[in-house]
């Protein structure tokens, strides 16, 4: 842990002498096939991953591996065009160390978005669920091994990771912008392999309503800083264990992009109105 530490604070150091005079509000990380649309919210300035000492890149297609900086309707935002996985053989340290630098940075809010299966059989292809709990199926925690006790406490409270007023203020942004937002249980899985028909049967049963290979891990981390969550799954394919079609990361990809708009209107309208909580 305490080579994570020194890795983290060194991105840390590196950004804050590069601008001095910015500070994150909030974070907002968006998954696979959805990084294009960081450049909706006018960023004014832009860093490869790889640029950042420290900064851990992603290898995935779909994932730009971009942190974009934007002032957004009277926000400091910083926007993760791109995530690591555990499934390209990272430490769960290594998966949410640009969220945890972004967190001590100041950014109070974490917005995780991700491309998911729809496990709930009422759910369609298309569609962008609200996350309002999850279950963390990875086998791993980015909280195991001696705690840093200034990032947050030893065993951190889980009974509401994402956050109820968030929650709120993006099922009234979805209204508002005329956006159907389905509400539902997203299930985290370590990959790469996609779900069998029999694991669709399991996940279901146990309440999962979506499923995917990131969020968990860093909406752990990101509470154990005290930061607010958010999650938003875009449903791109649909677990149907009676007749499973197959599909590709490609056809997800491609179905993601198509969701991309939908996705970036609910940011838009949803965004602003943080700012309230700290009113």
């Amino acid at each position: 842990m305490i080579a994570e530490k020194n890795k983290v604070y060194e991105a840390l150091g590196y950004l804050e002498n590069q601008f001095p005079d910015f500070r994150p509000d909030a974070l907002v990380v968006l998954g696979s096939g959805l990084g294009d649309q960081a450049r909706e919210f006018k960023p004014f300035a832009s860093l490869d991953y790889g640029v950042v000492p420290g900064f851990v890149n992603s290898t995935i297609a779909g994932h730009e591996g971009t942190l974009f900086l934007c002032r957004y309707q009277g926000l400091a935002l910083a926007v993760m065009s791109g995530r690591v996985h555990l499934y390209e053989g990272r430490t769960p340290g290594e998966v949410v160390r640009n969220l945890r630098v972004i967190g001590l940075w100041g950014a109070k809010t974490a917005v995780l978005t991700n491309a998911a299966g729809a496990l709930n059989p009422l759910f369609s292809t298309g569609s962008i669920m609200l996350v309002t709990d999850h279950i963390n199926m990875t086998g791993e925690n980015p909280l195991v091994g001696e705690n840093v006790h200034e990032w947050g406490p030893r065993f951190p409270d889980m009974s509401s990771v994402y956050c109820p007023e968030l929650r709120r203020l993006a099922s009234g942004a979805a209204l508002d912008a005329k956006i159907s937002l389905e509400k539902g249980v997203y299930m985290g899985i370590k990959g790469p392999s996609l779900e069998t028909p029999a694991e669709t049967k399991a996940f279901r049963k146990l309440g999962a309503d979506s499923i995917g290979m990131s969020t968990t891990l860093e909406a752990a981390a990101a509470r154990h800083l005290g930061m607010r969550v958010l999650g938003f799954s875009c449903l791109t394919n649909k677990n149907l264990p009676d007749c499973m079609a197959e599909t590709s990361h490609e056809e997800i990809l491609e179905q993601a992009h198509k969701i991309n708009r939908d996705l970036v209107t609910l940011l838009q309208e949803t965004l602003p109105r943080i700012s309230r909580l700290d009113a």
